[in-house]
């Protein structure tokens, strides 16, 4: 085997993956600013929401789908005065009940959601983060 070739064979092992070695990364602890908290939680005052709210759900197949017309009635899965469920972001945060406020379909909270929510949020937002 000529030195070429031995250089080339040695190049190509060192890019296997069983070759490859892991080092561990030493960083330094992140210094406080001293930015008070609460002026970066009024920040977020201003910012809008998306929020969901739902009465009830419903699995049709889907030829009963393309049947719906005018007139046509799909029934939920919740009965008259079951409390909906009210969403922010897709994270269900309180229960309540419709009701009308001038003229327009309202929600009245019944319920905020418990610490169960939040905790599922957190763990969302560390796996997201990681």
């Amino acid at each position: 085997m000529t030195d070429s070739e031995q250089v080339q064979t040695e190049q190509t092992d060192e890019q296997t993956p069983d070759k490859m070695q892991a080092q561990s990364a030493e960083f330094s602890e992140a210094a406080d600013t001293g930015a008070d908290s609460g002026e970066n939680l009024n920040i977020l005052m201003d910012i809008q929401m998306p929020i969901t709210v739902v009465i009830g759900k419903a699995e049709v197949p889907f030829k009963r789908l393309l049947q719906l017309g005018p007139n046509s009635v799909l029934q939920l899965d919740r009965l008259v005065g079951q409390p909906a469920d009210l969403y922010v972001q897709d994270i269900r945060l309180a229960t309540g009940d419709i009701v009308v406020v001038n003229d327009s379909y309202s929600i009245r909270i019944r319920e905020v959601v418990g610490s169960e929510s939040v905790r599922d949020m957190n763990v969302a937002e560390e796996a997201v983060s990681v």
